[in-house]
C-alpha cells in the first residue's frame, strides 16, 4: 500500500462539523469560522531525517524547509499565512546547539512572510530528528483556489523549472506566496496545487478532484539545469524528463485556466515576474489519465510523481 492509497483508507470516514468547507484532499483544509469577509486555511507538513533532509544537511535549512513546505500549500490555495504551531522529535541525546539553529532558520523564513510562531511540542524520537509544523492561514472568503475546479480546455500552466531539486533547490525554494496572490487577482484561476510530488503525480490530484485527464507537450515542459546536469554526469541518474515529471521537491506552481486567457497571462507574468518562467506545458481534456504528445506522436503517461511507502 502506498501513501496515497492509504491517505483513501484514512480519509473516508472522517469526522467532520459544520466549520469544514473543504476538508481532506486539497493542498489545505478550508474552515469557516463564520468571518464576514474572511475563511482560514489549516494545512501541516513534517520533514524528516533520511527522507527530506540528510545528517550533512545545515540545520538553519531543515527549519526553513520544515516551514517552506506549509507555506507553499497555503500559496497553492491563493492564502496568506498567520500563524504556526512547531513539533519537533528529537533523539535521546541531542545537540542543543544545532536544534536551536533549527529555530534560527524557521523563525528567520517565518519573519519574512509575516508568520507568528505562537508555540508547539518537543518529543522524544529514538529515530532522529524531526518537524511537524501546522500553520494557519486566510484567504478571502470564495477566493480560495482548490484542485478540482479543471475544465475541459483549460490551459495548464507551471512555474519555474523542474526536477533535480535534490541538488539543492528542495532547501532553498520560494514558497510562490506573492506570485499565487497576483494569479488570485488577476485571473480566474480554476485549479492549482503545489509540485510537492512531481507534475505527474501532482497534476493527477488535479485530474482526480475535477474529473477530468490532460494532454502534457513534452517540449514545454520546464526541465531544470539541475536535471539535465543530474542526467548528463551520472550513469544510473534517470532522464532529464523523468525527472522533471517525478522527482518532486520542486515546490513551484500548478495551475489550470481558460485558454482565452492564457497569451494575457503569458504577457502579464512576464512583466510582474521576469526573471521567474511560466510554462503553458499543455491542457485538460475531457476523460482521465495524461497524455504525453511530442512530434513522433502520443502515448499515456503511466508514471507517478515521488510516493511515500511505494
Amino acid at each position: 500500500m502506498n501513501e496515497f492509497e492509504l491517505i483513501t483508507r484514512l480519509t473516508k470516514s472522517l469526522p467532520t462539523n459544520e466549520t469544514v468547507v473543504t476538508g481532506a484532499g486539497d493542498d489545505c483544509a478550508v474552515l469557516d469560522f463564520g468571518l464576514p469577509e474572511k475563511l482560514f486555511l489549516f494545512k501541516t507538513d513534517a520533514v524528516v531525517k533520511g527522507i527530506h533532509f540528510t545528517g550533512e544537511t545545515l540545520p538553519e535549512k531543515i527549519g526553513r524547509k520544515a516551514l517552506a513546505r506549509c507555506l507553499s500549500d497555503v500559496a497553492a490555495m491563493a492564502g496568506m499565512p498567520a500563524a504556526a504551531l512547531v513539533t519537533i522529535g528529537l533523539p535521546k541525546f541531542f545537540d542543543a546547539e544545532f536544534v536551536a539553529k533549527i529555530y534560527i532558520g524557521l523563525n528567520a523564513l517565518a519573519k519574512r512572510y509575516g508568520v507568528a510562531v505562537v508555540g508547539g511540542e518537543t518529543t522524544t524520537n529514538p529515530g532522529g530528528i524531526f518537524i511537524s509544523v501546522a500553520l494557519l492561514g486566510t484567504v478571502g472568503r470564495g477566493k480560495q483556489i482548490l484542485r478540482s475546479g479543471a475544465k475541459a480546455g483549460d490551459a495548464v500552466f507551471v512555474t519555474g523549472e523542474l526536477g533535480g531539486s535534490l541538488l539543492g533547490r528542495h532547501l532553498d525554494f520560494e514558497p510562490r506566496i506573492a506570485e499565487a496572490q497576483w494569479l488570485a487577482e488577476n485571473f480566474a484561476i480554476h485549479a492549482m496545487a503545489d509540485l510537492s510530488d512531481g507534475l505527474a503525480g501532482d497534476l493527477r490530484h488535479i485530474l482526480s478532484a475535477s474529473g477530468m485527464g490532460a494532454e502534457l507537450l513534452k517540449a514545454a515542459i520546464p526541465v531544470s539545469r539541475a536535471a539535465k546536469l543530474q542526467a548528463r554526469n551520472s550513469s544510473s541518474a534517470r532522464p532529464a524528463l523523468a525527472a522533471a515529471l517525478t522527482d518532486g521537491e520542486d515546490f513551484e506552481l500548478l495551475l489550470t485556466v481558460a485558454s482565452r486567457d492564457a497569451v494575457r497571462l503569458l504577457d502579464g507574468w512576464k512583466k510582474k515576474f521576469p526573471k521567474l518562467k511560466l510554462s503553458c506545458v499543455g491542457e485538460i481534456v475531457a476523460g482521465e489519465g495524461i497524455i504525453l504528445r511530442d512530434q513522433h506522436g502520443s502515448q499515456k503517461l503511466n508514471a507517478h510523481g515521488y510516493t511515500h511507502f511505494a
